[in-house]
């Protein structure tokens, strides 16, 4: 039996980014993000709401970093969610968390964060359904501390979490449950 929900986003599970840029005086804005994600080998889309700050800032610097989040600070992120900095301008100073410059982009890589893209806005998309932002990215950079002996990023120690759109619940994410293009393999075989 099944039931029905009508038109809801509901997909599991939802990434959460964290979308870092420079406001107009320099200072740190970061917002997490859920609808977006990889669209390419090298690129990046962002679906925002254009009222955003950092809709402004992406316009302004035309670069940002996105980032995961690990469950660590997932009160500190999930806060950059609620507050906006339009309203509330020291809202990353709330956080406790550190910023650095990107040596490759105009925008800020939060220290706390596991694993950062470096990107280059590359089209601001206004459809009829909401604003796409297109960016290329140039470059990652993940902590030692997410790396597995061979120096590759681990997934497990990312220690990420996901958002659930149903029930707003945040769900960590990091046990391996198979092999990609390997645990279905043997299907191919008949």
């Amino acid at each position: 039996m099944t039931k029905d929900f009508g038109v809801k986003p509901y997909l599991f599970p939802m990434p959460t980014y964290m979308i870092g840029t420079y406001n107009e005086d320099d200072s740190v804005d970061v917002m997490m993000m859920a609808w977006g994600g990889i669209c390419a080998e090298d690129m990046v889309a962002l679906n925002l709401e254009a009222e955003h700050r950092t809709v402004a800032n992406l316009e302004g610097r035309k670069a940002f970093t996105l980032a995961v989040p690990g469950a660590d600070t997932l009160r500190e992120s999930d806060f950059l969610g609620i507050a906006t900095a339009n309203k509330m301008a020291d809202k990353f100073a709330r956080t406790g968390l550190h910023a650095v410059k990107s040596s490759r982009v105009d925008a800020p890589v939060i220290t706390e964060y596991p694993i950062t893209l470096e990107c280059e806005v590359v089209e601001m998309q206004n459809q009829p359904y909401g604003l796409r932002v297109l960016g290329r990215i140039v470059n990652v950079i993940a902590d030692e501390k997410v790396l597995d002996a061979a120096g590759k990023i681990d997934a497990g120690k990312i220690q990420a979490f996901a958002f659930d759109q149903m029930q707003n619940g945040y769900y960590a994410i990091g046990e391996k449950v198979g092999q990609a293009w390997s645990s279905g393999a043997d299907l191919m075989k008949r």
